[in-house]
């Protein structure tokens, strides 16, 4: 699951600094990275979507005038061509905050005419306290010119950390946010120099400008990120120069992969060929790695935890430069990588030892069960986001607390997936686990989510207000309880 946007192939280090442009990938740089994040989170769920019944209900008949209660705005496409993602999102939003319950919420079309600013200004003009959505970066922006003068916090559905900001929070499961966790796992176990090596498409500059800053915010040195396009040739020869493999080993020394059978070599089909043809594995030495020829010891590549942003045929390519070039766990590298990567593990053999975040699937399970007990269908990981960001949204309106220090609380919140926290800055941090792969392929749970975030102070819950759950505790005014699993 790879993008195909073709730009030029660069390397970059430098310090990270955050702005809204799009650096030059134009303008669908940012849809684009929305939707991989969409891809992303389909394809670790394994979920399959359903055709709609329900018929789209039009803005002009769906929202209410306020009369003094305080409410919550909420603004999805439920027409035009992401209709199926937004009807979605409403099914869940309404799990969060069923009818009759206060506060009331307002549901908005976006893709009506006048779009995300029209559906923002009928939210202002309907007196809603706190906006739910949109759902892309370009209405979040649009919807944030609206009522951020208005000092209405914005809970949006983007993936695009680029929209966050002092106000506007992106509620969806952003690179960013991915390799922050890795970051923060690999400097726990140990590592203190980081490089990448990145498909040049939107999902891999957002990886990449994540890296670059979560190593600015650790007080590291800036890493090595390198861009590479789809073509072996760039591959093989970039990863070359990263891991500075001509410096490593001596003039007489040569390593060339065991593969040769031809049912053995990267394909579409087999992404992720086997190390050797009988499994083996190369002996290592203490300081670096034995090629299989026996020529010699090399020494580590410069670096001691690499990212990877690649899928299918292209990840395969890597593995073999990776190969090639005598980088694996053996080398004392941790390779890195995506969520992307937990729909395919069981292939990913020959990164054994690498690190991918993901969600545990066990606290997202109560969720599932009543979203299919209500609707008769499965949710999609996105509905995730809505079901979050209103049953949050309710729970502060009800405490007539909708302020920063509220939103922005040290000790976050309990959501489908486990805990997440708002930042001041708008960016949004969420409890995510490690998994680490297995020398035959899978992928087992090693660092659980819980200790991301060092939470000393009792974790508030979202309401959990749908039949069938736990009865809740109230602990000042917000319930703390679990899904039943």
């Amino acid at each position: 699951m790879v993008f195909q946007t073709s730009v030029s192939s660069v390397s970059r280090s430098a310090p990270y600094c955050r702005d809204r442009r799009s650096h030059g990938k134009g303008q669908n740089w940012k849809l684009a990275l929305m939707a991989g994040v969409l891809m992303t989170l389909n394809a670790c769920s394994g979920e399959h979507e359903k055709p709609f019944s329900q018929s789209p209900i039009s803005m002009n008949n769906q929202n209410q005038t306020s009369t003094g209660e305080q409410r919550i705005g909420l603004i999805l496409p439920l027409t035009g061509p992401r209709a199926a993602i937004g009807l979605r999102m409403r099914e869940a939003a309404r799990l969060a905050l069923p009818e009759g319950q206060k506060p009331g919420l307002d549901i908005f079309d976006s893709a009506q005419p006048g779009g995300a600013i029209k559906a923002a200004q009928a939210a202002l003009a309907a007196k809603d306290r706190i906006v739910t959505g949109p759902l892309t970066a370009g209405e979040t922006a649009q919807v944030a010119d609206i009522v951020q003068p208005a000092h209405v916090p914005e809970l949006a559905f983007t993936s695009d950390v680029q929209q966050a900001r002092p106000g506007v929070w992106t509620m969806g499961l952003t690179p960013e946010q991915q390799v922050h966790r890795l970051v923060d796992a690999s400097i726990a176990d140990g590592r203190k120099h980081f490089a990448a090596f990145l498909p040049d498409t939107a999902l891999g500059h957002a990886m990449g400008e994540g890296l670059a800053a979560a190593c600015q915010e650790a007080n590291l040195e800036p890493p090595k990120i390198v861009f590479h396009t789809d073509q072996p040739e760039d591959i093989a020869t970039k990863m070359a120069d990263l891991s500075a493999i001509s410096a490593r080993r001596a003039p007489q020394q040569t390593y060339t992969s065991s593969n040769s059978a031809d049912d053995n070599q990267p394909s579409a089909i087999n992404p992720v060929p086997d190390s050797t043809n009988d499994g083996t594995v190369s002996p290592t030495t203490p300081g670096g790695v034995a090629p299989a020829n026996g020529g010699g010891v090399i020494a580590p590549p410069p670096f001691d935890a690499l990212l990877l942003g690649d899928t299918g045929l292209n990840l395969a390519r890597v593995i073999t430069s990776l190969k090639n070039d005598q980088i694996d766990s053996l080398s004392a590298v941790r390779i890195l990588g995506p969520m992307l990567w937990r729909s395919f593990d069981g292939k990913l053999g020959e990164l054994r030892g690498a690190w991918y975040v993901a969600f545990d699937p066990k606290q997202r399970s109560g969720y599932v069960q009543r979203y299919q007990a209500v609707y008769q269908h499965a949710p999609s990981p996105v509905t995730d986001f809505a079901y979050d960001s209103v049953a949050l949204a309710a729970a502060l309106t009800r405490q007539n607390a909708l302020d920063t220090a509220s939103l922005t609380r040290p000790d976050g919140f309990m959501g489908v997936n486990g805990v997440f926290r708002l930042k001041a800055d708008g960016r949004v941090l969420r409890d995510l686990g490690i998994y680490q792969i297995l020398p035959g392929g899978g992928g087992q749970l090693v660092i659980p989510p819980s200790r991301h975030f060092q939470v000393n102070a009792p974790v508030q819950a979202l309401p959990a207000p749908v039949q069938g759950r736990v009865a809740p505790k109230v602990t000042d005014g917000l319930t703390k309880t679990s899904f039943t699993p």
